[in-house]
């Protein structure tokens, strides 16, 4: 059972044997045990907690000994090639496939175990879905409103994703934008602490594709803690607090998007082209010493910089190098 802040200060309105959650942004729990005596308990103030996780299919191993902590209330982006074991890990963590080794921990609970309290707890946008053809948005989302304790309710949901003016529309008539839009209502009905995103964004416009970013800013605002699996580098860039890239079963790579790159993130790059026309381009550490450098050469001569540009690597940029494989130049 949780309690909002009318009921702080209740906890004596708890039934015996049940958890009392102050509130999702709250690290603090009493559980009742023996006696009906409550306990203080503290939370290691982490969603999910993975470590040296692995899992095989006979020979193969898809996951190799991967070990990330997600903290309550982030985005964390989980960010990988086809291949990688990022889908893997991401089942492993929803309950829908068993590890071979290692431990996960989702909300204090072993998915694993698949434990219904978790289950409530948790939403999911598939890479894609299916829906009865015929049932209505409303219809959808009300139906699996009825399946959660304390669902969020129906109407404030279809505004969440967008979809106000589709309300009577079947399921068989959305355009696949909206569908994802339907997709992600259906994960948000339940009123989750954590959601589980699977390319949310695919297939969206990029008008829609910026609402559905708003939406997940939301979401995070309201102490939501998000796991985004995308292919979209800007995406992760623009939403994640933390990513992790993953290449041939192992995380190569965790930090914030601005840090990930390690040395290389901190490097400048400074490009122009010269009275040809030939693109220049320098790294360095030092890039408003550089800058002075090149254009008091260029005005000494009388040069003008066209297509100046001072940029920092990417998160695709650091992706792209990390995720790449090495190319046999032998003939």
């Amino acid at each position: 059972m949780r309690i909002g802040d009318d009921q702080r200060n209740s906890a004596t309105q708890v039934a015996f044997g049940t958890e009392l959650v102050l509130d999702r942004a709250s690290p603090l729990r009493f559980r009742w045990e023996d006696g009906g005596v409550s306990t203080l308990e503290t939370d290691s103030g982490l969603a999910i907690e993975v470590k040296d996780l692995k899992k095989s299919y006979g020979p193969h191993e898809a996951v190799s000994g991967i070990s990330f902590d997600v903290k309550q209330g982030e985005v964390f982006g989980l960010l990988g090639p086809n291949g990688a074991g990022k889908t893997t890990t991401v089942e492993i963590l929803e309950g829908y496939r068993s590890r071979s080794e290692g431990s996960v921990s989702v909300l204090g609970l072993d998915p694993g175990q698949r434990p219904q309290d978790l289950r409530e707890r948790v939403g999911i946008v598939l890479q894609s879905s299916a829906l009865y053809a015929n049932l209505t948005v409303h219809e959808a989302l009300s139906h699996f409103a009825s399946l959660y304790p304390t669902p969020r309710d129906v109407e404030e949901t279809i505004a969440l994703v967008g979809l106000e003016g589709k309300e009577d529309s079947r399921s068989k008539t959305l355009s696949g934008g909206q569908q994802r839009r339907l997709d992600l209502a259906l994960a948000l009905i339940g009123n989750p602490e954590l959601v589980f995103l699977d390319e949310p964004t695919t297939g969206f416009d990029p008008q829609a594709r910026r609402a559905a970013w708003d939406t997940i800013r939301a979401l995070r605002s309201l102490g939501t803690t998000i796991v985004l699996t995308t292919h979209y580098l800007d995406e992760a860039q623009a939403l994640a607090d933390r990513v992790a890239i993953i290449k041939d079963g192992l995380v190569v790579a965790e930090g914030t998007p601005s840090e990930i790159g390690g040395e290389s993130a901190h490097r400048a790059r400074i490009s122009w082209r010269d009275a040809d026309g030939t693109l220049q381009e320098r790294e360095t550490e030092t890039p408003t010493r550089l800058l002075n450098e090149i254009t008091g050469e260029a005005l000494s001569a009388g040069i003008e910089l066209r297509d100046l540009k001072v940029s920092r690597p990417s998160l695709e940029d650091v992706y792209l190098d990390l995720t790449s494989e090495e190319v046999d130049t032998d003939v």
